[in-house]
């Protein structure tokens, strides 16, 4: 029963998301911004489309049980989507799922972009490997923790690229 509803409270969610980040973008790009990194985002999108489904398939047809440690993997569920707010919130507009860049802009520094660059990706990857953990669904956890790690090495550089040739992401970040 917890299982169905975190991941129908997940599913929702990110569905939410996706109508914020499609008016987020309509907005940016009527402002005259530009996507980058497009060619990624389709396995983007279908990497995390497959681990909703390999952690359903491998709960329910395993018959994985609540880890022993559940009530630790509740309280981190919650603050990963306390930090996952936070982060959307302080982006505001130039939230986006995809590398959508408007040149110009001013970088956001604030929330947790004060402190680190990249604080959602780093929530997602707490996520992908919380809610396997949290079921017992093992393998879900290795192969998504691995596929995460090759997507953001592949997303991040693209990222910030395009951030340090549009915008003022090197002064704000000090990157030199």
């Amino acid at each position: 029963m917890l299982f169905l509803f975190i991941i129908s409270f997940i599913i929702v969610q990110r569905l939410v998301e996706l109508v914020i980040a499609k008016d987020n973008e309509r907005w940016m790009r009527s402002q005259g911004a530009y996507e980058v990194g497009a060619g990624h985002y389709p396995w983007m999108v279908t990497m995390h489309s497959a681990f909703f489904f390999s952690l359903l398939m491998e709960v329910i047809l395993f018959n994985r049980p609540l880890s022993s440690v559940w009530p630790l993997f509740l309280g981190l569920f919650v603050v990963t989507q306390v930090l996952r707010i936070w982060c959307l919130a302080s982006l505001g507009k130039f939230w986006n799922t995809k590398i959508i860049i408007l040149p110009g802009a001013n970088v956001v520094r604030k929330g947790p972009y004060k402190w680190i660059r990249h604080p959602n990706y780093l929530i997602v990857t707490t996520e992908l490997l919380i809610l396997p953990l949290f079921f017992s669904a093992y393998w879900t956890a290795i192969v998504f923790g691995v596929l995460n790690v090759w997507m953001l090495s592949v997303r991040i550089p693209a990222e910030e690229k395009a951030l340090k040739e549009a915008t003022n992401y090197e002064a704000k970040f000090s990157l030199k």
